[in-house]
């Protein structure tokens, strides 16, 4: 049985950790498992901090953070690691001042370590389109994989969220869907019009036949009558990848991406990106700009008359 990472923390330490981690799960609905990851790292902070004699979190300065992630960074812990353990370090100082119980925020002036952010695969316009075509709309399998498909870049949708939606959450009337992304956050996604004909046409001819006596209001449904696992999206996703011959590796988010980056290269706003997206910082959006970028510069280094010179 795992150990509770709560009672690793020191109890001088240990009351303000617990009601951030209550108003984790309460006020901003994070799941057991990233609440679970928040409590490890900072019962691993607190330790650190009590060997270096430190009474309680009043007496933690910025020095005491500077000298934690030094200790990470020669214990060899990955960058993407030591990064986050800071960010729970650096939520949790805000709590501590939103109740009073700072003044300050003790890790404001503490550098993050640099991330070597890698950039997300996309699909060019021409691979999407075979990838779309590629599900034989002759068979009720293959109009619900279809409409899956175009749903899935049309929305920009995450696959658990794609999984999830149900027949009371999609209006094609008014091109939306209403989905439920991280945190149980809930947002309007856009449909567009190709998204729609083929849904519509998986509802008349395809949806009919995966129905069965117990099955609920879920839109996309297994051979079994039940909601469509992420797992089997994925299968079916690279099942068409092979038929449409695309040889890039098919992971998840794929299709996220190329919404998103294929959005930018239109011209669409990348707030406007951001929002549709479901991310809550805008940073997390502007790796599509780095995308485009480096596909303007690969299109330069190939076509212009002296970039190799």
């Amino acid at each position: 049985m795992a150990t509770d990472p709560l009672s690793k923390i020191p109890q001088a330490f240990a009351e303000p950790v617990e009601s951030f981690l209550a108003w984790l799960e309460l006020e901003r609905g994070l799941s057991s498992n990233t609440i679970g990851a928040y409590a490890r790292d900072l019962a691993q902070y607190a330790q650190y901090l009590q060997k270096l004699a430190v009474a309680d979190w009043s007496e933690v300065n910025e020095a005491a953070v500077s000298a934690w992630t030094a200790h990470l960074g020669k214990a060899e812990y990955a960058r993407s690691s030591q990064a986050r353990k800071l960010s729970a370090v650096r939520m949790l100082a805000r709590h501590l001042v939103r109740e009073g119980i700072r003044k300050d925020d003790f890790t404001e002036l503490v550098s993050a370590p640099k991330l070597s952010r890698k950039l997300p695969e996309v699909l060019t316009r021409g691979e999407l389109e075979r990838l779309l075509d590629a599900p034989a709309t002759n068979t009720p399998h293959g109009l619900r994989d279809r409409a899956m498909l175009e749903l899935f870049y049309s929305s920009g949708l995450r696959v658990s969220e794609l999984c999830g939606i149900l027949l009371q959450s999609i209006n094609l009337d008014d091109g939306y869907v209403r989905v439920f992304g991280k945190g149980a956050k809930e947002r309007i996604a856009p449909i567009g019009g190709a998204a729609i004909t083929a849904v519509r046409d998986y509802l008349a001819g395809g949806r009919p036949h995966f129905v069965k006596a117990k099955t609920g209001s879920e839109l996309f449904l297994s051979q079994q009558g039940k909601a469509i696992s992420r797992k089997m999206v994925w299968v079916l996703i690279k099942q068409y990848a092979a038929k449409a011959g695309i040889k890039k590796p098919i992971k998840p988010h794929l299709l996220r991406h190329s919404f998103a980056t294929h959005l930018l290269e239109g011209g669409a706003d990348l707030r406007a990106i951001q929002e549709m997206l479901g991310h809550s910082d805008i940073s997390t959006t502007q790796i599509y700009t780095a995308v485009q970028s480096a596909r303007l510069a690969d299109e330069h280094a190939l076509y212009h008359p002296r970039a190799k010179q």
